[in-house]
């Protein structure tokens, strides 16, 4: 269905709000930043910035709702035969060896993790989308085998493949702040996959195997 005119004024305005504040963050970190500064960039009101961000930490990470269910996306995706963490590692590999943005793989993104660090409250937000990504995850698993609802094996499940998404994501961030090459820290990031993967147990990699249609 084609976006209507409001539906799309209402959604470049949404970007531009975030684009202006964006911009401002990088500039003076988050902290230093007021709502009522981001609506002065954006030429709107205060009201009109809490319309489309409740928060300002969710002005800062637009694209969280996504992260959410990003692993479980790749559980569900996953081809008959393959297990839940071995899609994840193809997802993470293939995402790697393209130097993606999804995993941090792009020039600017050591500013970006360094207004993280900078502030408490993005740190906290942080670990707040973990933690709905393990939720996410551990329910997705729970579904996909039938799991009843005092099976730990899920929650275990989730915790491994979360454990390869958050250490892989964190080397990356490390290493870009430090000021390397994407295309460097690609293939690093290559091998620590395959030793994440040499750590997992074969109870873990065979775990959640979709049956052949």
């Amino acid at each position: 269905m084609a976006e209507g005119l409001r539906e799309r004024k209402k959604r470049q305005t949404r970007q531009y709000i975030s684009d202006m504040a964006t911009g401002l963050f990088l500039e003076r970190g988050f902290d230093a930043v007021t709502i009522a500064e981001i609506a002065e960039a954006a030429n709107v009101s205060v009201n009109t910035v809490y319309n489309y961000f409740p928060s300002k930490e969710d002005l800062f990470l637009d694209r969280s709702k996504g992260l959410v269910d990003r692993l479980s996306r790749f559980v569900r995706a996953r081809a008959a035969g393959e297990s839940a963490a071995a899609a994840v590692l193809r997802e993470l590999r293939e995402e790697v060896e393209s130097v993606s943005p999804k995993v941090g793989l792009i020039e600017g993104f050591d500013r970006f993790m360094k207004v993280v660090h900078g502030s408490a409250a993005l740190q906290a937000r942080l670990w707040y989308v973990q933690r709905e990504q393990y939720d996410n995850l551990e329910a997705t698993l729970r579904r996909e085998t039938g799991a009843a609802d005092d099976d730990p094996m899920p929650g275990l499940m989730a915790g491994q493949i979360g454990w390869v998404h958050e250490t892989l994501m964190a080397a990356i961030a490390h290493e870009m702040i430090a000021g390397r090459k994407p295309s460097v820290v690609s293939r690093e990031a290559l091998v620590l996959l395959d030793e994440m993967e040499e750590l997992l147990s074969e109870k873990v990699l065979n775990y959640a195997v979709r049956a052949a249609d």
